[in-house]
């Protein structure tokens, strides 16, 4: 009979024992370790395994490594109580035996309270870089594949062990999801998906961060997708009206779309400048307002596109491609402000100063009251100009305001989505041209109850980041090809 060594957290609580006692109702399950940083916690009928730098670090992977006894094992990535689902670890070891995958993980229940709910993941995709990828709180191991991941090269991580393991793991196969609900977690982060958004940069986990990078840009090394700091020139050519153009799309944003354009308005610059709104068919109000708007400034042009099948990057490609879109497009959401009235010159200079394609700001967040807000100015100072492009892969967002030089943005189009179209284009332009950054915040992002992404289920956030990993997947294949000389 195959057997199943189990690696769990323990500093403690007593729910670990419920968890030990769910997974020894299955025969299959092996010897069981307890790893912690007290060597005086001890468990019956468990091995005590002392790691001093944490559990996902890269001292406790090579633990895991050196204790495993059995064929597979159980890596639990989370101290909370876990409730194995009928014949789930039976589950859970044939499907590792008959696809011969290094790294499973499955769907799973959470409770909070006396409620459960279904929590669906996603599968791993080429792409999955990621390194807050939703695996949930069990992974199976292929216990000689993880060994010879071990092997392969030594690792020092505090916080980057156990996602370098699972990059290199995916270099030789992919983690597979068993798309079945095989146990039940309680969940200890209860917040909004909008309260938990801008958790990758908030200025207590750069530690982290940094050394998530480390781990992915040696994966994108080892794979032939890492990009050296070599980049095309930019030369800007003549012929615009206008040296910039602001683009909002908008679609029922009758309570801010106004302050939205009067912050473009009041823009002060030595250069022509006009504002392109894309009203994607606006039922609330938000089409009277721009008329009334656009009657008293001509400055601003009020679209309505002629297509009713366009999302955010399909208005974003009407305004671009309009013959009065200026030399650079520069973004501004309808939820949203410039800081104040120099925005707009800064991030023009910023192009002229570096010969970019593309300049992207730093903004800070507020309430409605335009109050700052945790986690204060969001700068994405992980963006370095040797390797912003290569980190690009792994974060989810590269900042705001976006701004793109007109000609390289004509020729590439934005994907005609509502999420991640702004992202797509941006990794895109990195694969060739560099990004400029300002890293001093020249936009308000105001939060609130209206924002599309305040409060998404676990399917729309699922939905999200597949379409996210997806464009991930394109582009790093388009790297490694252009790395062989393909493309």
């Amino acid at each position: 009979m195959k057997k199943i060594s189990v690696f769990l957290p323990y500093s403690g609580q007593e729910f670990t024992k419920e968890t030990i006692t769910s997974l020894r109702s299955s025969a299959h399950i092996g010897s069981i370790y307890l790893i912690t940083s007290d060597s005086s916690l001890t468990l019956p009928v468990t091995t005590t395994l002392v790691s001093g730098k944490g559990l996902l670090s890269s001292e406790t992977m090579e633990l895991v490594a050196k204790h495993a006894a059995d064929e597979y094992f159980f890596f639990i990535r989370q101290e909370t109580k876990i409730e194995m689902g009928q014949f789930a670890v039976e589950r859970f070891l044939q499907s590792a035996v008959m696809s011969g995958a290094g790294m499973l993980y499955s769907d799973y229940f959470e409770l909070s309270g006396e409620a459960r709910s279904v929590h669906p993941v996603i599968d791993y995709q080429y792409g999955s870089l990621r390194d807050d990828f939703d695996f949930g709180a069990l992974l199976l191991f292929h216990t000689a594949s993880f060994r010879r991941a071990i092997v392969a090269g030594k690792a020092d991580f505090t916080f980057a062990g156990l996602y370098d393991m699972r990059l290199r793991l995916s270099a030789e196969n992919l983690p597979l999801r068993i798309g079945e609900y095989l146990y039940t977690k309680v969940e200890t982060d209860t917040r909004k998906s909008g309260e938990k958004l801008f958790d990758y940069v908030d200025p207590k986990n750069r530690a982290y961060q940094i050394e998530m990078e480390q781990a992915c840009t040696l994966h994108l090394k080892r794979i032939g997708g890492y990009l050296e700091p070599v980049f095309k020139p930019v030369d800007f050519a003549s012929g615009f009206k206008y040296e910039a153009s602001v683009i909002i799309p908008v679609k029922n944003r009758v309570k801010t779309v106004a302050d939205a354009v009067n912050s473009v308005l009041n823009q002060k610059a030595d250069f022509p400048f006009n504002i392109i709104v894309v009203d994607n068919f606006s039922d609330d109000g938000t089409t009277e307002i721009l008329k009334e708007l656009a009657a008293k400034d001509s400055r601003l042009i009020h679209l309505i596109p002629e297509r009713k099948d366009l999302g955010i990057g399909g208005c974003w490609n009407t305004a671009v491609h309009h013959p009065e879109c200026g030399r650079f497009a520069v973004q501004l959401d309808s939820d949203d402000l410039y800081k104040d009235e120099n925005t707009l010159a800064v991030i023009v200079a910023k192009f002229h100063e570096e010969k970019a394609a593309m300049v992207i700001g730093s903004y800070q967040m507020t309430n409605f009251k335009l109050e700052e807000i945790p986690p204060g100015v969001i700068d994405h100072k992980e963006w370095t100009p040797d390797n912003g492009r290569n980190n690009a892969l792994r974060i989810n967002g590269l900042g705001a305001p976006r701004a793109f030089y007109t000609p390289v943005l004509r020729e590439l189009n934005l994907p005609n989505t509502s999420y991640g179209e702004d992202y797509a284009a941006a990794i895109a332009i990195s694969r060739d041209y560099q990004i400029a950054r300002i890293y001093e915040p020249v936009y308000l992002c105001r939060r609130w109850e209206g924002n599309t992404d305040a409060s998404l289920t676990i399917q729309q956030q699922n939905a999200h980041n597949f379409y996210k990993d997806k464009v991930r997947t394109f582009e790093l294949l388009a790297r490694i090809r252009k790395n062989s000389g393909l493309i």
